[in-house]
């Protein structure tokens, strides 16, 4: 299982390869300086507080490290049993689903709410957080729709019920079944504007009603 230690070990031992403070690692990252500190592991009723994907996705970003050097870092006790969606994927350690974008706007794949379900996923490797069923998973870049951001190939992280805000980069799926990643621009009760990745294809409106679902990108592979 992924170990409350082995992760915090991880950042620690990221920040050592950089010369940072895990506090500088921190304010590397955008995030708030005593996000890292020991203090902060613990919280006062004693109860463990794991980083977040997000967090270690900024940190990974800030540094310019992969994900396989930071699992690395990972104590190999903690490179086992973390859990993917219960009854839909066999489990493999430190794995999450993933799709390619084209097959994504086919049925059958997600739920209502996004979240993935039903057969036909491959498997990735992540960091994610030890029994918890998040429903993060991963999309695969297809094609060049996406340059110069995302090119073919890619891997975005996707985790889906998280809070979005203007400026976010986004997956969207219509109840048409077109899906697409975008910058969301603006976000109402009624509409989404989002912002196109590649400059060469324009922005969309949509109405909310013709939404399926709007999920976060936390990662992408590069």
């Amino acid at each position: 299982m992924l170990s409350h230690d082995s992760i915090w070990a991880a950042i620690d031992r990221l920040a050592e390869q950089h010369a940072l403070t895990p506090s500088g690692l921190a304010r590397r990252a955008g995030l708030d300086p005593t996000s890292f500190n020991k203090s902060k592991r613990v919280g006062a009723d004693g109860r463990m507080r794991w980083p977040s994907t997000e967090s270690i996705s900024k940190v990974l970003e800030a540094t310019g490290a992969s994900l396989d050097q930071f699992m690395r870092y990972v104590s190999p006790d903690g490179l086992r049993g973390n859990q993917l969606p219960e009854g839909s994927f066999p489990p493999q350690a430190s794995s999450i689903p993933l799709l390619g974008m084209a097959q994504a706007g086919a049925g059958g794949f997600f739920d209502d709410g996004g979240f993935p379900a039903g057969q036909g996923w491959d498997l990735v490797e992540f960091p994610a957080a030890p029994g918890r069923n998040n429903g993060v998973y991963a999309l695969e870049v297809q094609g060049e729709s996406m340059k110069p951001l995302y090119r073919d190939g890619d891997i975005l992280i996707v985790e889906p019920g998280a809070q979005v805000r203007r400026g976010d980069r986004v997956v969207v799926k219509t109840r048409e079944g077109e899906v697409m990643a975008k910058i969301l621009a603006r976000q109402s009760a009624k509409t989404i504007e989002l912002q196109s990745l590649n400059p060469e294809h324009p922005p969309r409106s949509l109405e909310m009603s013709d939404v399926e679902w709007v999920a976060r990108i936390i990662w992408a592979s590069q």
